[in-house]
């Protein structure tokens, strides 16, 4: 799928030395340390269960970006969701529109399988990521509060 002149396409076990340099600056945006080789194992884990989906977004043959869904579900509607649990986009892509094609593709590919609703949450520091998720349609929650248990 192109959007925004950026080709986007699900991530498959042969991406990962695509997707590893991506997942690592993301967790380095948010203060982790990086370790590729831990990064590998864990998206590696991801998709070999299916238990996420990677949109892979590419300038030429380049990747430059990726978002992470997480499938769930709502007890109360009885229909699957995913949680938008990851977005980046690396530094010298940004301001292109690549962000947005990622949610837009996000957002196409949960309602191509029938998904209630994409949920997300950022830092609220984050406020440029605000921005472009208001400018897509996403709306803040404004109903429940979010609590967390630290385990």
């Amino acid at each position: 799928m192109t959007t925004n002149g950026v080709e986007i396409r699900q991530a498959t076990v042969a991406d990962l030395f695509l997707l590893v340099p991506l997942f690592d600056a993301y967790r380095q945006f948010y203060r982790q340390p990086s370790d590729p080789e831990r990064a590998r194992r864990f998206l590696l884990a991801r998709l070999v269960h299916n238990q996420s989906v990677v949109l892979l977004a590419f300038d030429d043959a380049r990747a430059i970006g990726f978002t992470q869904l997480y499938p769930t579900f709502s007890s109360g509607a009885m229909a699957p969701i995913f949680i938008l649990n990851d977005l980046f986009v690396a530094p010298e892509a940004r301001r292109r529109g690549t962000g947005s094609a990622l949610l837009q593709a996000a957002a196409e590919y949960g309602r191509r399988i029938g998904a209630l609703r994409l949920v997300l949450s950022t830092e609220v520091t984050n406020t440029t990521a605000q921005s472009v998720y208001e400018r897509m349609g996403w709306k803040r929650d404004t109903v429940f509060c979010v609590y967390q248990l630290p385990l």
